[in-house]
C-alpha cells in the first residue's frame, strides 16, 4: 500500500450547509475498492488549540462549560479557535488568557492533532504553558466557564477515567503524563 497515494476518487462535490465556524461537504466518490459511495466532510474554519498550564507547584487549571453539542457539562484545558492562517500559539496565548485570566511566560509546543479524521478536517495543536501569573479572566459571551485549580495528576486520572472526554484534553492531558512521567 503507499502510504501517499489516495485511493478515493472524487466524482462531485457540494456544500449543502455552511456557518462561520464551518461547512459540510457531500461528496459522490469511488471507494478504494472501486465501487461508488458517498462521503461527508466537516470542515472547520479554525484550528483547535489547547493548552496544559502548569504552575509551579504542579497544579493545572481546567475550565468547565455546558457543551451545547453533547448535552452535557464538559471539564476542558483552556481552548479554542484558531483563524486559519494564524499561529497558533498566539491564539493559545490569548485563550489561556480569556479562558483562565492566566499568562505564561514559558510554551511548549507538544503536539498536532487530528480529532475525528474519519468524518472531519479539523486540527488541533497543543502547548504546555508554564512560568504563570494569575489575572482577571474574560470569556466570550458563549461561555459560561468555571475555572478549576487541581494537581495536574487529578486531571490526568479524570482524563483516564473518562471523567474529561473532550479528545484535545484527553490527549494534551495524557501527553503531559507521558512527558512528565506521571
Amino acid at each position: 500500500m503507499n502510504e501517499v497515494e489516495n485511493p478515493w476518487q472524487t466524482l462531485q462535490s457540494s456544500v449543502p450547509y455552511e456557518n462561520p465556524w464551518l461547512s459540510i461537504r457531500h461528496e459522490d466518490v469511488i471507494t478504494p475498492a472501486g465501487t461508488p459511495g458517498i462521503y461527508g466532510v466537516v470542515s472547520f474554519k479554525n484550528k483547535a488549540v489547547g493548552v496544559i498550564p502548569i504552575d509551579a507547584d504542579g497544579n493545572t487549571y481546567l475550565v468547565g462549560q455546558y457543551r451545547y453539542a453533547l448535552n452535557e457539562y464538559s471539564w476542558e484545558i483552556p481552548e479554542g479557535g484558531c483563524p486559519l492562517g494564524t499561529d497558533p500559539l498566539d491564539t493559545a496565548r490569548r485563550e489561556l488568557k480569556e479562558e483562565t485570566g492566566l499568562t505564561a511566560q514559558i510554551w511548549t509546543p507538544i503536539a498536532r492533532i487530528h480529532t475525528s479524521n474519519s468524518a472531519t478536517d479539523e486540527e488541533g495543536f497543543l502547548f504546555i504553558a508554564e512560568d504563570l501569573t494569575e489575572g482577571e479572566h474574560d470569556p466570550e459571551d458563549t461561555e459560561q466557564l468555571r475555572v478549576w485549580k487541581l494537581p495536574l495528576t487529578d486531571a490526568v486520572a479524570m482524563a483516564m477515567n473518562s471523567r474529561i472526554t473532550d479528545a484535545l484534553s484527553v490527549a494534551g492531558l495524557l501527553m503531559v503524563a507521558r512527558l512528565r512521567k506521571l
